[in-house]
């Protein structure tokens, strides 16, 4: 069986890549936060996650140092985090420290997490029966030794050669590459049969997850672990497994020997493997609900997961409804805004339609008037030049003057006209004559009967020198027509 050793507050997820939430293990460091609050100019949210995820990877209990750290590295996490690792090791500082910066403004400090929550962690499977616990008893001795003499060796190991991983996994340059890996290599070990894999980085699952408000499922597999493959050929791999991750969580898995396992196995903190948590969305933020580590049979890992999932499910189902409504609210806001823009559309079209009829109204009075004037501008001219033509008409002969022709014209409404002229005169005479007239059309011409012939009493281009009555054909008496050639 499965006992839970503690119940704590909830853990914000760390960011591991882009992720936005940094770890939080327990109350303690928001109460320490707290604390300084009035010592201390407050910080940015942003800056008060990377106080805390740089509290949490170091084991500096002091935030002010902490503090004071970030500020010499510019707030470069990762400069700062290996700084102080190599510091504590001995080593040189490997970054160089930036020139000191002002001090950020001040805005309001930020609840990182919430008190009202658990996280459960399971313990491994403890000794079944009286020969169990008899081996058990039998072993403890040389097993403490054992761990003792290895920790201590471990710990002088470390103290003078740092975790190479630490250097070489603190830029992951592939994510996806490691993710796709492990994939391969655990199908290569375990089969084809097993929880459909979230092909992506944990940074990318944490937001799918938030997205669609499901909860996220992450596996960290041990290297060269005997627990973690036991753990994934007869848990993980189980069909009653496959089907309860398939159908209420995204599953995320990698392993820790890869440089994307690695650092997320540096945000959850996990202190043996396998090691599953479980991540949900609680209060606008991606948070780790259930941690499980050890060997956990099919059975117990869903019934575990399930307990977990059932008392945050209300959380969820707040989160849907809250996001649905906004949903709402944003559609119905937005078909609105369509309404009033088709409606503005229509108003707009209306007002252009008016514009573009007055417009034309104007255009068309416009041209009336302007032909108005032109008309009235011809009259005038008309009259001019009837007065000034008037003046150039020869005195009428005598009756009895030998070169006398009596010259009858016929205009448009049937008015007659009739004078004399000598034969010497020219066509243009009898035109200035008829033109002169108040009845006469204001373009015309003149046009003898027989035979039937218009008379060039202006001249033409072929012959612009204006003949004569005498020359024209015309007798003693004649009878002319006068002809409207106006528009």
């Amino acid at each position: 069986m499965f006992g839970i050793l503690r119940s704590s507050s909830f853990v914000s997820v760390p960011a591991v890549g882009n992720i936005r939430r940094f770890p939080c293990s327990s109350g303690r460091k928001l109460s320490n936060m707290a604390d300084h609050r009035d010592s201390q100019v407050e910080l940015t949210s942003a800056q008060t996650e990377k106080l805390l995820q740089f509290q949490d990877l170091t084991g500096i209990n002091d935030l002010e140092k902490c503090r004071q750290v970030l500020d010499r590295h510019g707030w470069n996490m990762e400069a700062a985090v290996h700084d102080t690792f190599n510091e504590n090791e001995g080593q040189p500082p490997v970054f160089e420290q930036p020139v000191a910066r002002p001090a950020p403004p001040r805005m309001p400090m930020m609840n990182m997490s919430p008190t009202y929550q658990r996280v459960y962690t399971v313990a491994r499977r403890r000794p079944q029966g009286w020969l169990a616990w008899g081996y058990f008893l039998l072993m403890l001795p040389f097993r403490f030794t054992y761990t003792t003499i290895r920790d201590i060796f471990m710990w002088a190991y470390r103290l003078f050669i740092p975790d190479p991983r630490r250097m070489l996994y603190s830029v992951v340059r592939d994510p996806l590459g490691d993710v796709e890996s492990f994939i391969a290599k655990f199908q290569s070990l375990y089969g084809e049969n097993h929880p459909v894999f979230y092909r992506g980085s944990y940074s990318q699952a944490l937001n799918d997850a938030k997205k669609e408000i499901r909860f996220l499922v992450v596996f960290l597999h041990g290297e060269n672990d005997d627990q973690s493959a036991e753990f994934s050929r007869t848990s993980l791999c189980a069909p009653e497994v496959i089907d309860f991750l398939g159908a209420r969580s995204l599953f995320w898995a990698c392993s820790v020997e890869f440089p994307e396992g690695y650092r997320v196995s540096q945000a959850l903190r996990p202190r043996s493997y396998p090691f599953v948590s479980l991540i949900c969305l609680r209060e606008h933020k991606m948070t780790v609900v259930a941690r499980l580590e050890g060997v956990v049979p099919a059975d117990e890992l869903i019934a575990r997961l399930m307990h977990v999932m059932e008392e945050n499910e209300p959380a969820l189902a707040q989160v849907r409804a809250d996001r649905e409504e906004r949903n709402f609210t944003q559609t119905l806001r937005a078909q609105q805004d369509m309404a009033y823009l088709e409606s503005l559309r229509a108003d707009q079209e209306k007002e252009r339609k008016k514009q573009e009829e007055r417009e034309r109204k104007e255009r068309e009075e416009q041209e009336e008037r302007d032909k108005e004037e032109a008309v009235q501008r011809r009259k005038e001219e008309l009259a001019r030049l009837r007065i000034e033509k008037a003046s150039t008409i020869p005195d009428e002969p005598a009756d009895d003057d030998p070169e006398a022709t009596k010259i009858i014209l016929k205009l448009p409404n049937g008015t007659r006209l009739e004078r004399r002229f000598l034969m010497s005169h020219s066509l243009e005479d009898v035109y200035h004559f008829a033109f002169c007239h108040k009845d006469a059309p204001d373009e015309f011409q003149i046009v003898a009967n027989f035979p039937r012939r218009v008379l060039p009493c202006q001249g033409t281009e072929e012959a612009p020198q204006v003949i004569t009555i005498k020359e024209a054909g015309l007798g003693k008496s004649e009878v002319l027509f006068v002809q409207d050639i106006g528009d």
